[in-house]
């Protein structure tokens, strides 16, 4: 069964998503090894599909080295080549620049396995091997997360014996169809991603509309032009000739939904901002992702994902790894919410100089919150 879905809405978030964890990572390194690559991001299947990818990588890279000058299909030759292989996984280490499109990748194929299931398991699970029977297929299910179970029980019902891509894609085809109401839906794994980068369900679901064809063509003399914007005008009554004058609205909606400010205003509207002490007075204003991770939680250095981890240490304590740790060390002994804020706007924000940093110490001071709460 396939959703309907917006291709470039996936792909483009998954670039953006990429970068944002690939700029809190490799902020405090230059590389990445394949321990490293199993618990990198919070969305385990993203993990799980970015050794999937490294391994199709390896086998292309595998297939290039084949030459009509030597034996491959020797025993001794395969034994030596998996030899290699195994080796070389215990010796991953990949810079960012390679990294990053296979995060993309993994980010995006994590997406479409939800929304596209057959397509995605014939692209990462029938594409490129010879030897498909129900043997080779459960080697695979290792490099699920979700859905797991149900792909297992699929293939447990895969005859013995070499089998065709064909004849496996359509028995998929049917069993997905015939378990729809079991399957993973896309909105938790949606709320997971939400929590990472801001990202909406219409976004990924319903594709973006072309632009509407108005009725009548309006002409560039349809907009009045001012020393301060370009205005548009509301389409006449009767179609205007090119030489007609423009009619000028007594309310005008500027382009863009911008308000349109003079001077004067625009720094009466900066004089009247909070100030820096007032920002962290009061509470950031929660969004989406706030609101789904509202709930209590017992302790601040087991609560924190590896990304916000990342952020906290880049933002708040300069790159500092053992700072960061003894200071939530600090926190987590605290008994009350007044006392751990207090350390942390009072001790805290004037050592290591927060007074740009209202985002990230907002949402620290949100999981103390959440600590403290008695929900």
């Amino acid at each position: 069964m396939k959703d309907k879905y917006n291709q470039i809405s996936i792909e483009r978030y998954s670039r953006q998503l990429a970068k944002v964890l690939s700029d809190h990572y490799f902020s405090s390194s230059d590389t990445i090894n394949g321990q490293q690559l199993i618990h990198f991001a919070p969305v385990k299947q993203i993990n799980l599909f970015l050794i999937k990818e490294l391994l199709h990588q390896w086998n292309n890279e595998m297939a290039n080295l084949k030459s009509p000058y030597f034996d491959f299909e020797s025993e001794e030759v395969k034994e030596a080549l998996v030899q290699f292989m195994n080796i070389l996984s215990r010796k991953i280490l990949i810079r960012r620049p390679h990294f990053e499109p296979l995060l993309t990748k993994a980010i995006a194929d994590t997406f479409l396995w939800v929304l596209d299931p057959v397509s995605t398991f014939e692209q990462k699970f029938l594409q490129g091997s010879d030897d498909l029977s129900a043997a080779s297929l459960q080697a695979q299910v290792k490099y699920l997360s979700i859905d797991k179970e149900l792909v297992r029980e699929f293939i447990s019902t895969l005859p013995v014996g070499a089998l065709s891509k064909e004849s496996i894609g359509t028995k998929f085809r049917e069993y997905v169809e015939s378990r729809a109401t079991e399957r993973t839906k896309i909105e938790p794994v949606i709320t997971e991603f939400n929590a990472l980068l801001p990202i909406k369900h219409e976004d990924i679901l319903h594709p973006v509309p072309a632009p509407p064809v108005p009725s009548t063509t309006r002409t560039v003399d349809e907009l009045t032009i001012s020393p301060e914007r370009f205005t548009p005008q509301p389409p006449p009554a009767v179609p205007a000739s090119p030489t007609s004058a423009p009619v000028t609205p007594t309310t005008t909606a500027p382009l863009n939904g911008v308000k349109e400010n003079n001077l004067n205003e625009r720094y009466k509207a900066d004089r009247s901002a909070p100030t820096l002490n007032e920002k962290l007075v009061k509470p950031e204003a929660p969004s989406i992702a706030n609101n789904q991770m509202s709930k209590k939680i017992e302790s601040l250095k087991d609560s924190i994902s590896i990304n916000q981890r990342f952020s906290f240490i880049n933002e708040l304590f300069n790159g500092e790894n053992i700072e960061y740790y003894q200071a939530i060390q600090v926190l987590d002994k605290f008994e009350d919410a007044a006392s751990a804020k207090n350390f942390v706007t009072q001790d805290l924000a004037s050592r290591y100089n927060w007074t740009r940093k209202e985002e990230h110490l907002n949402k620290l001071l949100r999981l103390i919150d959440r600590k403290f709460s008695d929900a």
